[in-house]
């Protein structure tokens, strides 16, 4: 997604304020979100070693040590640039989704600019298939990219889109997804539900950035909950099941304690201190 106005990079992730040039104070919802470590190193080595397969100087490079080696350094970094342009990719897809919302409300919008954007890297097939799905699940836009804050628990986050769809209210996140060998989207990952739960839990949302001014959440009457992959070939859209939001809820509460207590012992100053042996008689006889 692209980086909301209150949104600061920090030492401890993504963080929030409340007001724009001021300190963050709290984590976003992806960063608690993040304290669940997962293992990539597979995802990693894969990527190394299909960007050496793939590699046209490969074999040129078999038997000679100093080449190999050449391809094995720039390989190395494949799932990171894999990583980095599926992020400028999505930044590109959000933008695109929030500008089209922005010109259904009424606003200044630069849905024309967003669309040229994906066109220039080969992404306007995103921008189709988005089209398709707001026309098909004929959305009326409530607000986009809302910032929304809970003081109770202590995070923040950005919501994609509120719209009523079929007349009920949604909270809506994107994710932008590849395809898979079929030509299906990929589908999302059930941490969406965690997102989207706590995106539900808001307490406030920002009115005016600039001047810090909040109000109280006003999109909580029993919202549905929809995460919606957007891809090439199609976009499929997924309802967060009732009957396992607490769980999800409650896993999202303690991770926000983990981020938390993360912090704590990092302040607390230094964990290890060296000590020496203890006296021998020899040096209790000599006082």
């Amino acid at each position: 997604m692209t980086s909301p106005a209150l949104a600061q990079q920090t030492d401890f992730g993504r963080m929030y304020a409340r007001k724009i040039g001021e300190l963050p104070e709290v984590p976003s919802i992806t960063t608690v979100i993040a304290q669940e470590k997962m293992d990539m190193d597979g995802w990693i080595g894969h990527m190394a070693a299909t960007a050496v397969i793939q590699d046209e100087r490969l074999g040129g490079a078999v038997g000679n040590s100093a080449k190999l080696k050449a391809l094995a350094r720039q390989a190395s970094s494949a799932a990171a640039q894999y990583r980095d342009a599926a992020a400028a990719r999505g930044d590109r897809v959000h933008q695109y989704c929030e500008q089209i919302a922005l010109r259904a409300l009424g606003q200044s919008h630069q849905a024309a600019q967003a669309r040229e954007a994906l066109a220039e890297n080969g992404e306007e097939a995103f921008a189709g298939r988005f089209d398709e799905w707001w026309e098909q699940y004929q959305v009326q836009p409530l607000a986009a990219e809302v910032t929304v804050w809970n003081s109770s628990i202590g995070y923040a986050g950005t919501l994609d889109l509120v719209a009523t769809i079929g007349g009920r209210l949604c909270l809506i996140d994107y994710k932008t997804r590849g395809t898979d060998r079929e030509g299906r989207v990929k589908p999302l990952d059930p941490k969406v539900i965690m997102q989207l739960a706590a995106g539900a839990k808001a307490e406030e949302m920002v009115v005016d950035a600039a001047a810090g001014t909040w109000e109280a959440w006003k999109y909580s009457q029993d919202p549905m909950l929809l995460g919606v992959a957007i891809g090439e070939t199609e976009v499929q859209t997924v309802m967060a099941n009732p009957e396992v939001l607490p769980a999800y809820w409650s896993k999202f509460w303690s991770l926000r304690q983990v981020w938390g207590a993360s912090q704590r012992v990092r302040d607390a100053g230094s964990a290890l201190h060296v000590v020496g042996p203890p006296a021998t008689s020899e040096d209790a006889s000599a006082r």
